[in-house]
């Protein structure tokens, strides 16, 4: 594996991600998304007894534990290393949508950009959507771990969900790749059309 040209993605997607930032859309896509996943992971952090609990309590005590897992988002009550790898995917996700957002936007304002481009966006899009939330998928079947093994249920069902949610940081990651790079592409080669119509027209009035 070329290491050097792996890294020159990364630097690539870097920029992408840089220069989507300054585009609005791409702060409500991700303040959006890191907020909800944030909020749905640690609900569903121990499976779904938050949920039960909840179907048993009254709707203030429900909103208590609603408020509580918000704020679990941010670390509060929360051990460091269960907090981390949480906090870390709702970044990296809230990253990700944002950046759908933001070529989303961008091929729908700009409906004579390349076909075969385009569809690399949305394609894209659907892989680091699909992929963004896996460790909600493992709070899911946490339960139904525990029900088979009788014994050592617990260990087992904390080392499926820390290795899960360490793979989708990854794959969150090379996502993320992906779509910086796409988004790099497409912003530099908007700025550089915009600057050649821009000294075209220059051009034609002086």
């Amino acid at each position: 594996m070329n290491w050097r040209k792996w890294l020159d993605e990364f630097v690539l997607a870097g920029k992408g991600i840089l220069l989507a930032t300054r585009k609005k859309r791409f702060w409500y896509g991700f303040s959006l998304a890191f907020l909800f996943f944030g909020l749905l992971m640690n609900l569903l952090a121990g499976g779904l007894s938050k949920f039960e609990l909840m179907a048993t309590l009254s709707f203030m005590d429900s909103l208590k534990i609603i408020g509580d897992s918000f704020l679990g988002i941010f670390g509060f009550h929360q051990p460091f290393l269960d907090w981390l790898p949480i906090f870390a995917i709702s970044i990296l996700q809230g990253t990700l949508i944002g950046l759908i957002v933001v070529l989303w936007d961008k091929k729908r304002n700009n409906s004579k950009n390349s076909e075969n481009l385009g569809s690399i966006g949305i394609i894209t899009g659907l892989i680091a959507l699909g992929a963004g939330c896996p460790t909600c998928g493992t709070t899911l079947i946490a339960p139904l771990i525990g029900a088979i093994f009788s014994s050592g249920s617990l260990a087992i069902t904390g080392t499926v969900s820390t290795i899960i949610t360490w793979v989708a940081i990854i794959v969150a990651i090379l996502s993320l790749k992906r779509l910086g790079e796409e988004t790099y592409v497409i912003i530099i080669n908007e700025e550089y059309l915009a600057k050649k119509a821009k000294k075209e027209s220059c051009e034609k009035h002086s």
